[in-house]
Formats: C-alpha cells, structure tokens, sequence
C-alpha cells in the first residue's frame, strides 16, 4: 500500500481548518495545520508536505505572497497548491494560479468536491501516494472498483458497509466511537441514530466473515469499535 500523503492546511478560521482536518484524515492523509503565513513557510521549509490547502487571507504573510515563495525556492517549486478564498472575481482567480496556485476553490465550498480535487492533484503529481488498493490481513478493499476480497473470494458489500469497512482500515488499531463513524461514514449533515451504527457492524461482519472466518472488527466494550491491529500483520 502506498504511504500517505502529507496535507498541510494553512487557514486562521478554526472551524474550518478542523472540517478540513477531519475530512483529509478520514480519507487516510496525514495532516497538519497552521494559522498564519509566516509559520506556515517555517513548517514548508522545515520538512516539504505532500500538498498544501492555501487560504488566501492570512495573518503573518498573505497565501499569494506565501505562494509566490514556495514557487521560487527550487526545492518548493513543485509543491502541489489548492488556493481556498472567499474572492470569487475572475481577476483575482486569474491572480491565483498566476502567482503559481496549482488550482483555486472559492468558498464556500462543498467538501467532496475540495477531496475530489486533492485527489486528483495528487494523482496527477504524485500517483504513488494515492493508494487505490487497502490490505489487510487476507482483505483486500479496491477503493476504484469497490470491490472486497477476502482470501482471494468477492465479497458483497452494500454502499454503507463498503464505507464503513474502508473508513475502519485506513487506521488499524484506533478505537472509533459510534459517533466518530456516523460522522465518518454517514457524514456530519445526515441524522442517523448511533444504533444505526450497530447494525451496519452486524452486516459487515456477517458478510466477512462466513465460513467462520476470524473477525477482524473488534468491538471496544463502552467505546466504539476498531479494525484489529493484531489481524493486520496476520
């Protein structure tokens, strides 16, 4: 599997900046956060992430200045850029990707588009780092076919379970609470109740594991549940 690619969100408004976190996180990237230009420039040259999410307006130095310095350096000068501002003018968005923005996201935004197009920034720089492929233990997940694989036998999942089985493999281990995956997998706008969870579990395991195979979800008593580490280096 590929290694994760390294996000670097660079926005002074909180809840925004913890929106974007969740949602790269859950997609399996791994992600840091600063709030101001100038620090954001420190952390670049301190170690160069995979892509940056650029606000446009900040404290310390401004994303187009910001911008402009990353592509100057010749160890920067390839770093993929998405620009998010609240400027939707043709002139400024044409300023943007002059100053070297690989591509421009106005807000406000919808959050999968915005994950569609890191993605597919990703993929068009560094297609090594997007993994189309989960393994674990003898499961294999193809997140482009949505097709499951266990021992070598297709599995049939329903959209939700596919979700739910794809959102627990991307972190082995770490216990998720009930309200964690609704967020994760039904997202933060649906009103489902946290039973609701329970039972996709239920399916889930019922569809992996026939034949009694070990199940690899493990239920975390007053918690949540878990993909079991101990399962992934079987």
């Amino acid at each position: 599997m590929a290694m994760n690619a390294k996000v670097l969100i660079v926005e002074d408004e909180e809840p925004l900046t913890l929106l974007l976190r969740y949602n790269l996180e859950s997609e399996g990237y791994d992600v840091e956060a600063v709030g101001r230009g100038d620090e954001a420039e420190t952390r670049i040259l301190e170690g160069t992430p995979d892509l940056v999410l650029l606000d446009w307006m900040l404290p310390g130095i401004s994303g187009i200045e910001l911008c402009r310095r990353i592509r100057s350096r010749p160890e920067t000068n390839g770093l993929p850029v998405i620009m998010l501002t609240a400027r939707g003018e043709e002139t400024e968005r044409i300023r943007g990707l002059a100053t070297g923005a690989d591509d421009y996201v106005v807000k406000p935004f919808s959050i999968p588009e915005l994950m569609a197009r890191v993605k597919a920034l990703l993929r068009r720089i560094k297609p090594e780092l997007i993994a189309t492929i989960l393994n674990a233990g003898d499961i294999e997940l193809n997140r482009d076919t949505h097709r499951v694989r266990r021992a070598g036998r297709e599995i049939h999942l329903g959209p939700t379970e596919f979700r739910l089985l794809e959102f627990l493999m991307q972190s082995p281990g770490r216990v998720f609470t009930r309200e964690q995956l609704l967020d994760g997998v039904w997202g933060r706008d649906v009103y489902v109740d946290e039973r609701t969870v329970d039972v996709h579990v239920g399916r889930l395991r019922k569809a992996i594991n026939r034949g009694r195979k070990p199940d690899p979800i493990r239920t975390v008593r007053g918690a949540g549940y878990a993909f079991n580490e101990q399962f992934v280096t079987a």
